[in-house]
């Protein structure tokens, strides 16, 4: 099998874990990192990761790293495609493959038809691929989805939820979830857009459609509050009785006037506290019926940061383009 030789860009969580899991891989070679962090310019990869020097230095310049030779670059510094977009450019327009986890790149078409039509006109016109992915979107909530219609005769409803605990997440996270807000300072951060809740819902029910070639009307989010009625307590954030823990997010797609896809996210810290279990659900209804469980849920960090580079070999050997999950072989473990 090739080695491919990977660079990154991005050094935070997602970041660091990808460069960790790649100098694991027997068929992938580090060849490069870049940061928008300039303070890690410079400075050894190994001190990004808690491990001894690599012999590779940060760069802040993804061109340089190209000079290089790289096969494939995993890009994890944003979760929306107009901020993905001027760092993706100049990679592709030198022949570079990107795989990203920003969550709208999972299916850009649906926030930014423009942005999404140029990056996949450069990407073709260099003969590379750029696919977005990740645990959600990219895996649970719609290629998972995509797959078990599979064995399906008929399908007259998509139902599926991800319940999952926030407490390993940074204050980032917690700030768009809405964790340790009032009710009322969360209903205010709903309308001025500080609280989004999950990202990637829209992308999950195009993909979806796309896939099964229903015609997508329109899709319909709502977001409530998660209140807490237990003291709840993170290394970010502190919950009292009364205030709110999460974020319960729904997202459903209309398709001939009809709701065919719904998709359910509550996202609250130490959900346990309360009795809630974490898992992953799938319901299907046609024929046969499909009722998929998974418990607990697909940990977050881990599963991105496995999807991201185990999707390697796929898109380096897919055809040129911008692509979705629901364009490639099925994701399989990387040695």
């Amino acid at each position: 099998m090739k080695k491919y030789n990977v660079a990154v860009y991005g050094t935070g969580a997602m970041g660091s874990g990808i460069i960790s899991l790649i100098l694991e891989k027997e068929n992938l070679n580090l060849v490069g990192v870049v940061s928008k962090r300039k303070e890690r310019v410079g400075i050894d990869v190994g001190e990004i990761i808690g491990r001894e020097n690599i012999g590779i230095k940060v760069s802040g310049d993804p061109i340089e790293v190209i000079e290089k030779g790289v096969d494939v670059f995993i890009h994890a510094t944003c979760s929306r495609v107009k901020d993905a977009y001027p760092e993706i450019i100049p990679i592709v327009k030198n022949r570079v493959n990107v795989i990203t986890i920003a969550e709208e790149m999972s299916y850009p078409w649906r926030s930014s038809k423009e942005l999404a039509d140029s990056l996949d006109l450069v990407a073709k016109n260099a003969g590379v691929s750029i696919l977005g992915t990740g645990v959600n979107p990219g895996f649970v909530l719609d290629t998972l989805i995509i797959a078990l219609t599979g064995v399906m005769k008929r399908i007259d409803k998509i139902y599926a939820k991800r319940v999952n605990d926030l407490s390993p997440y940074g204050p980032s996270v917690m700030k768009t979830q809405g964790v340790g807000t009032t009710v009322e300072e969360f209903n205010e951060g709903i309308k001025n857009g500080d609280i989004v809740g999950h990202f990637g819902f829209p992308e999950s029910i195009s993909m979806i459609c796309d896939a099964l070639q229903w015609k997508l009307e329109k899709v319909i989010e709502t977001r409530e509050p998660i209140i807490s009625s237990v003291y709840r307590k993170t290394p970010f954030v502190e919950v009292k009785p009364g205030m709110v823990a999460g974020c319960r997010h729904i997202a459903i797609g209309i398709v001939d006037g009809e709701e065919k896809v719904f998709l359910e996210h509550p996202q609250q810290v130490l959900p346990q506290l309360e009795g809630v279990e974490t898992g992953d659900y799938i319901e299907i209804e046609g024929e046969p019926p499909i009722n998929f469980v998974n418990k607990p849920e697909i940990k977050g960090g881990v599963a991105t940061i496995s999807i991201a580079v185990n999707m390697v070999p796929l898109v380096y050997e897919a055809r040129p383009g911008l692509l979705t999950m629901k364009d490639l072989p099925i994701p399989r473990f990387l040695k």
